[in-house]
């Protein structure tokens, strides 16, 4: 499966589709044309980095009820809007819905790919941080109770000594459940422990 960034373009417009599909792929994008939003939301886009190229007046629902029918669905494809029938209400409702930008047909080749850049930049951005989390949490839940226990205190600044104390065990146990539990969290310093719990505020529930 490809992993290169694709751009969805969803205009009725069949000239005006036509000729940015061209500059996009003239561009190094790989880019895709939709004549409504039915035809967008009959074929879902693929899990890639990628983002949404979409005119405002389309025939059926419009460009923000697209917007807001992905937004209700968890689908978090980055969006700009290009019309040739911006107002100021619209431009608005864009925005506060997520936009990226709001364009104005007719757009320059240069403002357009730099918004572009924009929307895929923030669909990269987003997705390592999902499956940074997703790694996190799969490593918070290979901990076994006694190492959570374990965790939270040393997440609290606690002495071994002290964790022992609190936990009825021994020295050498507190200390081989931490050694365990940083082996499974992946980190090797109390700092990177510190940072783990700060990027995963589950961790110390």
């Amino acid at each position: 499966m490809s992993t290169s960034p694709l751009i969805h373009v969803v205009d009725d417009d069949e000239s005006m589709r036509t000729s940015v599909l061209e500059l996009l792929e003239a561009a190094g994008f790989e880019a895709r044309g939709y004549a409504s939003t039915g035809e967008f939301l009959l074929h879902p886009p693929p899990d890639r980095v990628g983002c949404l190229l979409l005119d405002v007046r389309l025939p059926g629902p419009s460009g923000l009820d697209l917007q807001a029918a992905l937004r209700r669905q968890g689908v978090t494809l980055p969006i700009v809007f290009l019309t040739g029938h911006a107002n100021v209400a619209t431009s608005v409702l864009a925005m506060k819905g997520g936009a990226v930008d709001f364009l104005e047909k007719p757009v320059g080749r240069e403002v357009l790919l730099e918004a572009l850049g924009r929307a895929l930049a923030r669909d990269a951005s987003a997705r390592a941080a999902r499956e940074e989390a997703s790694e996190q949490s799969t490593r918070l839940a290979a901990l076994t109770p006694r190492e959570h226990e374990v965790f939270k205190r040393l997440l609290a600044g606690k002495r071994n000594k002290d964790i022992a104390a609190e936990l009825g065990i021994g020295l050498r146990t507190v200390k081989a459940y931490r050694a365990q539990l940083m082996a499974k969290l992946g980190v090797d310093s109390p700092a990177e422990l510190g940072r783990f719990a700060g990027k995963r505020p589950d961790a110390i529930d």
